[in-house]
């Protein structure tokens, strides 16, 4: 495994995994850190066959990646992938999700950024899920908490199944997706005291300026890693 590689999941499939994954993306690449953003699985594409998350972590990536490299396995209909699968007749290849990985890890870069598709627990099977393989990839674990009502539950519940696949939780983000949320400052607050790992930071609904947002992210990222190794 890449010494710096994270695995980036969310709360529901709208946190927001992708809109932050490319904040820290601008932010190494501020930093003049050589890091990619990349999506093992992704469901809904456009008329080429590209799917538009896949296509910002390309685009925001430190290094010219073609589409493939990026997302390897990606489905036409934007419903869950597993569904997909049968419907397009194109089965979810574990195989092909561990082939992606040996290949990510031959990159010329220093950190790495595997998003997930929806929330932690995504089918990729009758009895499989794809936190199933992450934890056999051994990757730690960043989750992207998209701030509405109800929240506090699905944060939890995603935190305490990250604990029980016997992943490391290294770091979370509040990402503001509602911008009418009432007591937002409270349910922060009431996440940070909950879990244990540190709050990388906190992402405006309408954020000014989005570069020194990712900036702030990578950094605190990059001091969490530093702390998590000592």
């Amino acid at each position: 495994m890449p010494a710096n590689c994270y695995f980036i999941t969310g709360t529901d499939t709208d946190a927001g995994k992708s809109y932050v994954c490319s904040m820290l993306l601008q932010g190494f690449k501020a930093l003049d850190i050589a890091a990619a953003g990349v999506k093992p699985i992704a469901a809904g594409a456009d008329e080429q066959g590209y799917n538009s998350d896949a296509l910002l972590l390309q685009c925001q990536s430190g290094i010219a990646l073609p589409y493939n490299v990026v997302n390897p396995m990606c489905y036409q209909a934007p419903v869950a992938p597993h569904l997909a699968a049968v419907y397009e007749h194109q089965p979810i290849d574990e195989a092909t999700l561990d082939q992606a990985m040996v290949n990510w890890q031959q990159l010329p870069i220093q950190q790495l950024l595997v998003e997930g598709a929806g929330g932690w627990l995504l089918p990729i099977g009758d009895e499989r899920y794809l936190a199933d393989w992450v934890a056999e990839q051994q990757l730690p674990v960043i989750l992207i908490v998209g701030m509405k009502l109800g929240c506090l539950n699905h944060a939890m519940l995603t935190v305490r199944e990250i604990a029980r696949s016997g992943c490391k939780l290294v770091g979370w983000v509040a990402n503001c997706v509602d911008p009418e949320m009432a007591l937002l400052q409270q349910n922060i607050a009431d996440l940070q005291q909950r879990i244990t790992a540190p709050c990388l930071g906190v992402v405006p609904f309408d954020p000014e300026d989005q570069m020194q947002l990712g900036l702030h992210l990578a950094g605190n990222l990059l001091r969490t890693s530093g702390r998590n190794k000592g």
